[in-house]
């Protein structure tokens, strides 16, 4: 099947019943029984550890529920006011290429972002999209402060993905305080309110839209 379903579901998803849904999205996708799935949800507050996540980061181990992920990546949070949109695409057709997967996911954001106009950056051994925030004191070294706006963990079976991106609208971002996002000590996190932005989801599900068919649909993600 080679038409795309998106779906926004109403008010808050749990974790555990969301992974049950996408794992049997994507067995079904790889069957070739469903069509691909774009699917916007928002969390309840918890946090994720993902297949790389150390122990140490998980500071307030008693503050929200945590959930063992098998997506990629560290420990991570959710919580109402940041859209996480799962993406359950083929790579079978899309090209079998993790890396470049990965960094289509955040060029994705990227181009959603600019829509804002704020840039999104790449920053090499860092996976997620960062900002920098030249209106925050520098770092010691004198290296400007940067903050990710959006997380990135991933998980394929059979060549399918699950799991997907997570970007910061307007979430209580002292949420963040009970772990080391991504294993990231020495930046912070931002949303696009903290940066003066008054999007709302809705704003921010319409340019998901718009930037995903401009960045999945060009010819440079197809085989």
């Amino acid at each position: 099947m080679s038409s795309l379903e998106w779906r926004i579901s109403d008010g808050l998803t749990g974790y555990d019943s969301a992974v049950s849904s996408m794992e049997a999205r994507a067995a079904e996708i790889a069957a070739g029984r469903s069509p691909e799935l774009v699917w916007l949800v928002e969390h309840p507050p918890l946090y994720t550890a993902g297949t790389s996540a150390n122990a140490g980061d998980l500071t307030d181990p008693d503050r929200f529920p945590v959930h063992a992920s098998k997506r990629g990546g560290q420990y991570t949070y959710h919580g109402p006011g940041q859209r996480v949109a799962y993406a359950m695409l083929d790579l079978n057709t899309r090209g079998r290429d993790v890396r470049k997967f990965v960094c289509a996911l955040e060029n994705w954001v990227i181009t959603t972002l600019a829509e804002f106009n704020v840039r999104g950056e790449h920053r090499e051994g860092r996976v997620g999209v960062w900002v920098t925030r030249p209106d925050k004191p520098p770092l010691p070294d004198g290296t400007l402060r940067e903050d990710k706006i959006a997380a990135i963990g991933v998980r394929l079976r059979k060549w399918v993905s699950f799991h997907g991106v997570a970007i910061n609208v307007d979430p209580d971002l002292s949420h963040y305080g009970g772990i080391v996002p991504c294993g990231i000590t020495n930046h912070g996190v931002t949303s696009l309110v903290d940066l003066g932005l008054p999007v709302t989801m809705a704003d921010l599900d319409l340019a998901l839209k718009h930037s995903f068919h401009r960045v999945f649909d060009s010819d440079a993600t197809r085989p």
